[in-house]
């Protein structure tokens, strides 16, 4: 069972740089109710660490040595063991947007500072996830550029899918692009967290989807947020993959 719920989050660095592992152990093990329980110099080692110690998030490096962050983040969110949340820089987009694919609950620039990482993490634990604002415009290029191939194929079945949502489910779907988290949305919806929560879950498989943050950059490509109440949020935050009783 997840400590997190519990008021602390089980944490695993994986970065193959020991100097920036170190700096984010320190930063992490400062926080209150953050506890790092693992540390990683390479994906293997990272997957090795989830599978043992099951933690609530493994902080991911994208970059490493025998297995690289995309394929570590696909076996660990596959296998359940633990929301992961990617550490990126601005020049490996293509490890960004493999990691999207791959499950990552959320991504995070590596020079991001203290109080960031560390509300990342406790976002990610409990569900909700983050993206970095810089990131989100990368994911949604990229989102386009492959949505965009195959004859707009792809495109227009996310289309016909979002016009088969409900109305209710359409507001929560540019809520979710908005980068609001599930309290936020029933704030601004005016219904039950728990509600958000179902409306959330029916979302994802009805746009064939796996995590809110995929959710979130589709309804950034479609043009949902076009018009749509500015008071609703700002993009950015996104929550991630989701698992069965984590909407």
């Amino acid at each position: 069972m997840s400590t997190a719920a519990e008021g602390i989050v089980r944490v695993v660095v994986a970065d193959d740089q020991a100097a920036v592992r170190a700096g984010l152990v320190m930063i992490l093990g400062a926080a209150p109710g953050i506890e790092v329980v693992g540390e990683a110099a390479d994906g293997e080692e990272a997957v090795r660490l989830a599978r043992e110690l099951r933690p609530d998030v493994v902080l991911m490096d994208v970059q490493m040595p025998r297995m690289d962050g995309v394929a570590a983040t696909r076996v660990v969110a596959s296998e359940a063991l633990a929301d992961v949340l990617v550490l990126t820089t601005f020049d490996l987009d293509e490890y960004v947007f493999g990691a999207l694919r791959a499950g990552a609950a959320g991504f995070l620039l590596k020079d991001s500072d203290a109080a960031t990482l560390t509300e990342a993490v406790r976002l990610v634990a409990r569900g909700e996830g983050m993206i970095a604002p810089a990131v989100t415009r990368r994911l949604i290029a990229a989102f386009g550029a492959e949505t965009g191939r195959g004859g707009g194929r792809a495109r227009a079945e996310l289309t016909a899918a979002v016009a088969a949502l409900t109305p209710r489910e359409h507001e929560v779907l540019v809520c979710l692009g908005r980068g609001m988290s599930n309290l936020e949305i029933a704030e601004h919806l005016a219904m039950a967290e728990a509600t958000t929560k179902t409306h959330v879950s029916r979302i994802l498989p009805k746009l064939g989807v796996r995590s809110r943050a995929q959710a979130a950059v589709a309804a950034h490509e479609l043009g949902l947020l076009d018009g749509a109440d500015d008071t609703a949020g700002t993009p950015g935050i996104s929550a991630g993959p989701e698992e069965p009783g984590r909407p």
